[in-house]
C-alpha cells in the first residue's frame, strides 16, 4: 500500500545535476512527484528544495545504479511510498578521458559500461517489473543514450560502446514492454551545455585531428524535449529522438 498518493511519479538518475536537474525540475512543472536519484544527497536535496520552494513535490534517494541490490533497493522504495511509477529517465552515466584506447586502463572501461550499460539495464529492469504488476498497468522508459550511439568522437571507444549498447536496449524494450503498455524511447544529445561538457567550449578533437570549438545549446531544450517524450498517452511513443546544436559537426561532415 502507497503511503503517499499522487497522480503520477517519476524517477530521474544523475538528478543532481546537468541535464538530469534540468529534466526534473521540467517533470516537477508538469505535475509529477519526482523522486530523484543519485549517488551523493547533497545535490539531490538542492534540488528537492527548490521544488519546495514553489510547491513541487519531489524526493531524494541515494543510490548507486551500477550496484543491483541498490537499485532495488530505490524501486521498492518507491512502490512502498507511491504504490507506481509512470515515467523513468535513465540518465545516470559516466565518460572516459579522451586517449587512445591503448593508453585507456581497464577499469575506466569498466567504469563506463557499468554506470552506463549495466546501470541503464538495472534501473530499466526494475521500472519494467513494477510497471508490469502495477495498476493500471504500464508507463514510459525514456533512456538518454547520446549521438554517440551512431558516429563516434576520436578517442572514445568505452563511451561510444556504451552507448550502442543502450539504443539496443531502447529497441529490445520497446519490442517487449508492448504487451504490458510500456513504452520505452531514447533521446540522443549532442552538445549541451552543462557543467560537465563546458571544456568543450575550449576546443574539442576533431575527425582530422584538429581542435576546433563546437556550438552548444541550452541545456533547458533537452529538457523540454524529454517533457514532450513523457507527455504522450501510452498508445504514443518518440522511439527516438536527436536534439544537438544546429551548426554541431554531426550531420555530414561538420
Amino acid at each position: 500500500m502507497a503511503s503517499e498518493t499522487t497522480s503520477r511519479v517519476a524517477l530521474v538518475t544523475g538528478a543532481g545535476s546537468g541535464i538530469g536537474r534540468a529534466v526534473a525540475l521540467g517533470l516537477l512543472k508538469d505535475g509529477y512527484h519526482v523522486v530523484l536519484t543519485g549517488r551523493r544527497i547533497e545535490p539531490l536535496n538542492d534540488v528537492a528544495e527548490i521544488a519546495r520552494a514553489a510547491g513541487q513535490h519531489a524526493s531524494a534517494i541515494t543510490a548507486d545504479v551500477r550496484d543491483e541490490h541498490s537499485v532495488q533497493a530505490l524501486f521498492d522504495e518507491i512502490e512502498k511510498r507511491h504504490g507506481r511509477l509512470d515515467v523513468l529517465f535513465n540518465n545516470a552515466g559516466v565518460n572516459a578521458p579522451a586517449v587512445p584506447m591503448d593508453e585507456l586502463p581497464v577499469d575506466r572501461w569498466k567504469d563506463v559500461i557499468d554506470t552506463n550499460v549495466t546501470g541503464v539495464y538495472l534501473c530499466a529492469r526494475a521500472a519494467f517489473a513494477l510497471m508490469r504488476r502495477q495498476q493500471p498497468q504500464g508507463g514510459r522508459i525514456i533512456n538518454n543514450g547520446s549521438i554517440s550511439a551512431h558516429a563516434p568522437r576520436p578517442f572514445s571507444c568505452p563511451y561510444t560502446a556504451s552507448k550502442h549498447a543502450v539504443l539496443g536496449l531502447t529497441k529490445t524494450i520497446a519490442l517487449d514492454g508492448r504487451e504490458h503498455n510500456i513504452a520505452c524511447g531514447q533521446i540522443d544529445i549532442g552538445n549541451a551545455l552543462t557543467d560537465l561538457s563546458s571544456r568543450m567550449t575550449q576546443g574539442v578533437r576533431q575527425a582530422n585531428g584538429s581542435m576546433a570549438t563546437e556550438p552548444m545549446m541550452d541545456v533547458q531544450h533537452v529538457a523540454e524535449a524529454v517533457r514532450y517524450m513523457a507527455g504522450l498517452p501510452l498508445s504514443t511513443n518518440v522511439l527516438n529522438m536527436t536534439v544537438m546544436a544546429t551548426s554541431m559537426p554531426f550531420v555530414g561532415r561538420g
